[in-house]
């Protein structure tokens, strides 16, 4: 149902939680309480002036009565739907926004710390699992143990031994309790987090990606010449590991800026239209470049809204920049018909596709995606790819056709996908 049809049932709603009488509300805002229950049940639509008054009674934004909760608030919950295998109302996740925006605000904090612990669980156990250096400290420990068992077995044995060759058991048997120590001491100071990590509970792309959002992505400071890299990052005030991603990313970002002067580059960004091949033709920059630094502009200088996501060939986000409406699993399990994926199959070749999501009234994007080397070429070695994808929401209709995408398969309404990997959460009905 349209989002407008549903202001009613809100004005409903938010009556009921209060306690309030219909005939009170109506004789509060001047009109009848035949009219204001046709309003409640969807079959009058209210004035912004009306609608007004009506907030100011119940106590509410207006917002919040005309448009519902955000759309980034219910994009949050539905993605949090995923996270367990019991059936949950994802019909009804507007309603309960709206309704108690308080526990959806905690649902969806709660779901980002399951999302990060989860995270930091995988992490550990892939490095219990396959650590080479942990592995190689493992092992020096078990032969330093296997050692001294072997020495003192033959001391302890029927067997006697005369003093020489006693005194070198001893020293053997010392000399291996020595190297047991060290390697211990060294497996313990590997295993143990830095003091400033342990008690943090976000992963260092999480403290990366927070305090990008905070500068909108753009590091003015760089692009003025007022601060290099090291200033920047020990300003950043990250731990360590997210300090020296925050570093690696603002190299990046320094490359682009020197391809793409950002002066020349916002006034052809604005003349061509943000077109990326335009553009990469125009600076004879690469596609990914031109995309990283069309996500890069000032928010304040007018350009419109874009979201940004870099991944591995794994399927991993390195990176992600939000935007308005555009939502995608960082731990797995995203929709595998997003073409920053079908980029891979692709290398080096750009990818415009303008993408649907299911629901109602689907949220349109139009993506640029592009999958490139980030090494040189070597023989008889693959090069590792890393795709990048520019997300702009709210594309001129009728450009092209929409293709359809989803979340995740869990939440995800349509029927007869191929690229279909489990079945829905809840029976919905089917979104073309």
């Amino acid at each position: 149902m349209p989002t407008h049809r549903l202001t009613g049932s809100r004005i409903r709603e938010k009556r009921l939680d209060l306690g309030l009488r219909q005939a009170a509300v109506a004789q509060a805002v001047g009109i009848s309480p035949s009219y204001l229950n046709l309003i409640e049940h969807n079959r009058r639509r209210s004035s912004d002036t009306l609608l007004s008054d009506l907030a100011r009674v119940l106590g509410v934004d207006v917002a919040l009565l005309a448009e519902g909760a955000d759309s980034d608030l219910l994009d949050q919950m539905r993605s949090a739907a995923t996270l367990l295998d019991a059936v949950a109302e994802v019909a009804r996740t507007e309603e309960l926004a709206a309704r108690y925006p308080g526990w959806s605000a905690l649902i969806t904090a709660q779901a980002r710390r399951l999302a990060m612990l989860e995270e930091r669980i995988q992490s550990l156990t892939d490095r219990m699992a396959y650590d080479p250096h942990l592995a190689a400290s493992l092992h020096e420990v078990i032969s330093a143990v296997t050692a001294i068992r072997s020495s003192s077995s033959i001391l302890v044995g029927p067997e006697q031994l005369d003093a020489d060759w006693q005194r070198r058991f001893h020293e053997n048997i010392h000399s291996d309790s020595l190297r047991l120590a060290a390697s211990s001491e060294a497996l313990i100071t590997y295993l143990e987090a830095p003091q400033d990590e342990a008690g943090g509970s976000r992963t260092p792309l999480d403290e990366v990606e927070a305090y990008l959002t905070q500068t909108g992505f753009h590091l003015g400071s760089l692009e003025d010449g007022t601060a290099d890299i090291d200033v920047i990052v020990a300003e950043a005030g990250l731990t360590h590991a997210a300090a020296q991603l925050l570093h690696k990313i603002c190299m990046q970002y320094v490359s682009d800026m020197q391809t793409l002067p950002l002066a020349a580059f916002e006034t052809a960004a604005s003349d061509m239209q943000y077109d990326p091949a335009v553009l990469a033709q125009r600076f004879d920059a690469s596609f990914a470049a031109v995309l990283r630094r069309l996500a890069n502009l000032p928010a304040d200088a007018g350009h419109p809204p874009m979201g940004l996501v870099i991944c591995d060939a794994a399927g991993v986000q390195t990176l992600s920049k939000p935007v308005r409406g555009f939502t995608m699993p960082r731990s797995g399990g995203a929709c595998p018909l997003w073409p920053i994926f079908g980029a891979f199959g692709r290398p080096s070749q750009p990818i415009r596709l303008q993408v649907a999501l299911p629901g109602p009234m689907p949220a349109q994007f139009l993506c640029y995606a592009v999958a490139e080397p980030i090494t040189s070429a070597q023989f008889d070695m693959p090069a590792p790819l890393q795709s990048t994808m520019l997300v702009m929401p709210d594309p001129p209709q009728g450009r092209m056709d929409p293709q359809p995408v989803g979340v995740s398969c869990r939440i995800c309404p349509r029927e007869n996908c191929a690229s279909r990997r489990e079945p829905a959460m809840m029976g919905v009905a089917p979104t073309l």
